[in-house]
């Protein structure tokens, strides 16, 4: 049977990892389109995967695309109606992915469904919120008592390690924004362009799949530098997003206190090229910041 879901691997060195998790989670593909995106130039994986999953669709970056334009790559050469995006450290335990359809039948209106992912220690992530704190919109998961007991319930954002999305409405708002390479906010940065839009995403507890969260991320940048990137990235998603003007004012307010938070100077550097997609963006937005955060609390 072919299902309307494209998969969509995204690959940066870690290729060992890689290939033996392709292994195992080959079972689960029947019926899908799966597209391999490897952003590592001097490597060409076609052989070695093609060996594994022969259907597989195998695109070797010419030059290093980063977290977001390695994304891009591989939704603009899916084909079905709605985008699965798995990174190469998640292992499948089953197809329930295929359940997601059900919720996109029902809900016009839903941009993407977010999955229970199983960390190493066995705690199980996927479910998040936002909020806004000193100045600046913040994240964190759900607490995991509440996720225990969660059904199908509001997500801040979709992962976009293991998550699924309607791929004409991914490509309508824009599509994952490079402003955030190498890596860390740009699926924040969608699911809330997606929000403001007027779109929903939910939290599927029922969908489970185990995730390695930062076994590639960690294991080729050090914790300062990812440290880094993650605050400069959080400013960026501020300066971009951000509307309703009493939270626009206490940002600039508490602004000062970070000036000397490393990534601070690499957020102003980019700030012409922040305003210049800021206006592109809020023609879209329909919604203002405090609705959506209502949500989350």
């Amino acid at each position: 049977m072919k299902y309307p879901i494209s998969i969509v691997i995204p690959v940066y060195k870690n290729y060992e990892m890689f290939y033996k998790y392709l292994q195992i989670n080959k079972e689960y593909f029947d019926g899908c389109e799966v597209i391999i995106t490897n952003d590592y130039p001097p490597e060409n994986i076609t052989k070695q995967v093609k060996e594994i999953y022969p259907k597989a669709i195998v695109i070797n970056n010419i030059s290093n695309l980063g977290f977001a334009g390695n994304v891009n790559k591989g939704v603009l050469k899916a084909k079905r109606d709605h985008v699965f995006l798995m990174n190469s450290d998640v292992v499948l335990k089953d197809n329930s992915f295929l359940n997601s359809l059900e919720y996109f039948k029902k809900n016009k209106n839903l941009f993407a469904v977010g999955f229970a992912q199983i960390e190493k220690d066995g705690k199980i992530v996927g479910s998040n919120r936002g909020y806004f704190q000193n100045g600046l919109i913040n994240h964190s998961h759900s607490p995991a008592g509440a996720l225990a007991k969660a059904g199908l319930v509001s997500n801040f954002w979709a992962e976009g390690g293991a998550s699924i999305f309607r791929r004409k409405l991914f490509a309508e708002l824009g599509m994952l924004d490079n402003l955030y390479n190498p890596f860390y906010w740009e699926d924040i940065d969608l699911s809330y362009r997606a929000w403001k839009t007027g779109y929903k995403i939910i939290f599927s507890p029922k969908i489970k799949v185990e995730h390695h969260h930062e076994s590639t991320i960690g294991k080729y940048f050090d914790n300062s530098r990812i440290l880094k990137i993650a605050f400069r990235n959080q400013l960026i998603f501020q300066w971009k997003n951000l509307t309703d003007k009493d939270l626009l004012l206490k940002h600039l307010v508490n602004l000062p206190k970070y000036i000397f938070t490393p990534g601070f100077f690499d957020a102003l550097l980019r700030l012409p090229t922040i305003l210049k997609e800021r206006k592109k963006v809020v023609k879209l937005f329909k919604k203002a910041d405090k609705e959506i955060l209502e949500l989350f609390k």
